[in-house]
């Protein structure tokens, strides 16, 4: 029976992470085989996966283009630390869904108007453009890890 990986675990980038890539790929990425990833993503083994080992197979699916699984996970552990700093924060999934629906339609009201023909290049994206949308895919991105550790706690 498959284990279940708590949401945005290293484990459970791991499992994406085999997902996205081959046995041939991760073999040329890493050097090592399948089977060792898959010790690695088992959350009752002491098997941990190298951070040069994690970065070359982000890499390899950031060139697949698909999202990094474990940096992802990574920047989610990271934001439950900081959470425990300030235990006042509010946990309601609503106001966050809210909130993650207006970044959304700012990173789309940016991307359209940096495609538009009136815009600073035409339908080429600026420099200036170009930040701007890294800067919200940035919010939103932090959005989702923040609905994600709203969604973890509600299970527990």
């Amino acid at each position: 029976m498959a284990k279940i990986r708590k949401t945005a675990s290293i484990e459970k980038g791991i499992e994406e992470v085999v997902k996205i890539l081959s046995e041939e790929e991760i073999q040329q990425a890493i050097g090592k085989s399948i089977s060792y990833l898959r010790k690695c993503s088992d959350p009752d083994q002491p098997q941990q996966i190298d951070h040069n080992d994690s970065f070359k197979l982000d890499k390899a699916c950031i060139e697949k283009d698909k999202a990094p699984p474990l940096l992802t996970a990574h920047e989610y552990m990271i934001s439950q630390e900081f959470e425990k700093l300030d235990p006042d924060k509010t946990k309601n999934i609503n106001d966050m869904l809210v909130k993650f629906t207006i970044l959304h339609g700012k990173l789309a009201e940016l991307i359209t108007k940096a495609h538009d023909p009136e815009s600073d290049k035409g339908p080429e994206i600026s420099p200036l453009e170009q930040k701007e949308i890294n800067e919200a895919i940035t919010a939103l991105e932090n959005k989702i890890l923040k609905l994600k550790k709203a969604v973890d706690i509600k299970k527990s």
